[in-house]
C-alpha cells in the first residue's frame, strides 16, 4: 500500500491520539458515581463506556498501523 508521507503521519498521530486519550476517559468515568450501583455491581453507563473506548482503541490501534504501513511500504 503506498500512502504519501503526509497521509502517513497523520494515520500515525490519530491513531496514537485515541490510545492515548481514550484511556484517560475511562478512567474518569470509572471514578464517576454513576458507573455502579448501590451494591457495587456496574451500570449501564460504565458497560456502554467501556465498550466505546474498547472499540475507540481498536480502531486506534488500526489507524496507526495502517499508518505505520503506508509510512514503511
Amino acid at each position: 500500500m503506498e500512502l504519501p508521507v503526509f497521509a502517513a503521519l497523520v494515520l500515525i498521530v490519530a491513531g496514537v491520539w485515541s490510545l492515548v486519550v481514550w484511556p484517560q476517559f475511562l478512567r474518569r468515568v470509572i471514578k464517576d458515581p454513576r458507573a455502579r450501583d448501590a451494591d457495587g455491581k456496574a451500570t449501564k453507563f460504565l458497560t456502554v463506556h467501556v465498550v466505546l473506548v474498547s472499540v475507540s482503541m481498536v480502531l486506534g490501534a488500526a489507524t496507526a498501523l495502517i499508518g505505520i504501513m503506508g509510512l514503511f511500504a
